[in-house]
């Protein structure tokens, strides 16, 4: 008996069949705020707190509207007429603001975006700054963040190289835990003739802070 069991223990079990998550209701949502509010102590029925849960409901739409939008739409259109132009293409300091997986508090600050076009062509200007916010606008790290960009933008455009610089200052870091106010974190990645060349990289910090 001990080795029919032992037999069925080590056989490989049929896995359960795990149905996607189905998105709360608004209603749920609603709920789920009252109960945080009833946890902080307070009163979600008196006059100040009656409407908070819907408009944290509406607030979190649009905190975390990213995850209804797609990146892959945003950089389909390319322009190839270009004259010629194979130089960097350097957008800076792109306001962002993000919240962390790991507290939901916000983080922001300044995205940087260069890349070296191909003849896959050049995005518009205004695209790379709606997939930095596309990509902001859902529960992130600054270092996931920074990745999904350079991701993005490497098998859509498929530049020559890709530059990416975040600055951020993360409220999980300043409002609560070591309470550091102030504190900047930078992350980087470069791909292709950035990740190659130093002297690249030297370039694209030397426009970044050209001016400065």
């Amino acid at each position: 008996m001990d080795a029919v069991v032992k037999s069925l223990l080590e056989r490989p079990q049929p896995r359960p069949h795990i149905s996607p998550l189905a998105r709360p209701t608004r209603e749920e949502a609603e709920a789920a705020v009252r109960v945080l509010l009833r946890w902080t102590g307070d009163d979600p029925s008196r006059e100040g707190l009656r409407d908070t849960p819907k408009r944290v409901v509406k607030a979190y739409e649009e905190f975390f509207s990213g995850y209804q939008q797609d990146a892959t739409s945003v950089l389909a259109r390319v322009f190839e007429e270009v004259h010629g132009y194979d130089d960097m293409v350097l957008i800076r300091e792109i306001p962002f603001s993000s919240h962390c997986e790991h507290h939901m508090v916000p983080f922001f600050g300044m995205a940087h975006v260069a890349y070296y076009p191909s003849e896959a062509g050049v995005a518009g200007l205004s695209k790379l700054a709606r997939l930095v916010d596309i990509f902001a606008k859902r529960l992130q790290t600054q270092e996931a963040l920074t990745a999904q960009i350079v991701g993005a933008i490497d098998g859509h455009l498929r530049p020559r190289g890709c530059a990416v610089m975040l600055e951020a200052q993360h409220m999980c870091m300043s409002m609560r835990g070591v309470r550091k106010h102030g504190a900047e974190t930078v992350t980087t990645l470069f791909t292709g003739i950035f990740r190659d060349d130093p002297a690249e990289q030297i370039r694209f910090l030397t426009m970044l802070r050209g001016g400065k």
